[in-house]
């Protein structure tokens, strides 16, 4: 048991470490650029350092593998967190993070499935996401496969209405195949969501809508992982993961900052992220 326990704990110590890693990438790629949306990038980098260095089923050296898992990154704004995964993981050269949004690069401002290997859906428009995991999700399952598709939402997103219409479908076709995390970090591009359009509540929502719901502490690498081994094993429906993040996270002065959504930052304020991250 003991044992068992120290095994535990060297992956959660290595995925914690993985995600420091990818929000150090983060704040390069955005400083390197001048551009990008830092703020919720950093929110989801826990979620997803637990999904592609503890889960996913994917082959960097075949990206199209029909049997691998589907991630979607429904907030296609947050792609730095992606595409620090996707070089962390050996889809292409660490090197590449330097040239987001450059000119002649493929790395653009929103994942293209059709550029960047690993990207297995060009998001953007918000609220599409999900939509595209729910087929994803129906076409593994009518060709029988074990694979699985896990989505990442914002919680701004929640206010598009394809996402509920999406949410239904999933429920009617019971499809235990695909889950939903939600980004819960309170913040989005305007302000704050409770004074642009509350979601709340949100995990009442989804069940409604016929979902097993689980919610956790985003940045606790542990709850991340009970709640995907939660979501593989329920059979019959679908699962939402809501996970209560801070925007920014890992950097002082973005945490809980919604100025940080969209702003890079300059080579003073880099420095100091950097450190902090180290």
């Amino acid at each position: 048991m003991n044992q068992e326990r120290i095994v535990v704990q060297d992956l959660i110590d290595s995925l914690e470490d993985r995600a420091r890693k990818i929000r150090r990438h983060i704040i390069t790629m955005t400083h390197s650029a001048g551009s990008g949306h830092p703020g919720g990038s950093l929110s989801a980098a826990d979620i997803v350092s637990a999904l592609f260095f503890a889960e996913l089923k994917v082959d960097p050296q075949n990206p199209q593998w029909p049997d691998r898992d589907r991630f979607v990154l429904s907030k296609g704004h947050a792609a730095p967190v992606l595409y620090a995964a996707l070089a962390e993981k050996g889809f292409f050269p660490l090197e590449e993070i330097k040239n987001l949004r450059k000119i002649g690069h493929f790395l653009q401002g929103h994942p293209d499935m059709k550029k960047v290997p690993g990207v297995d859906m060009s998001t953007g428009s918000l609220g599409q996401g999900l939509s595209t995991a729910i087929g994803m999700s129906l076409a593994l399952k009518l060709d029988q496969k074990e694979s699985r598709v896990w989505a990442l939402l914002g919680d701004g997103e929640l206010q598009e209405g394809q996402i509920w219409e999406a949410a239904m479908a999933a429920s009617h076709y019971k499809l235990d195949n695909v889950t939903a995390f939600v980004d819960y970090n309170g913040l989005q591009i305007d302000g704050t969501l409770e004074e642009v359009m509350s979601c709340d509540p949100i995990a009442e929502k989804f069940q409604a809508f016929g979902w097993q719901v689980i919610e956790i502490d985003g940045h606790n690498i542990a709850e991340i992982l009970s709640a995907i081994a939660t979501a593989k094993e329920t059979k019959g429906k679908p699962t939402c993961i809501v996970a209560k993040t801070i925007k920014g996270k890992g950097v002082s002065f973005m945490e809980d900052q919604v100025g940080w959504h969209g702003n890079a930052p300059n080579a003073e304020q880099y420095e100091k992220a950097i450190a902090e991250l180290s």
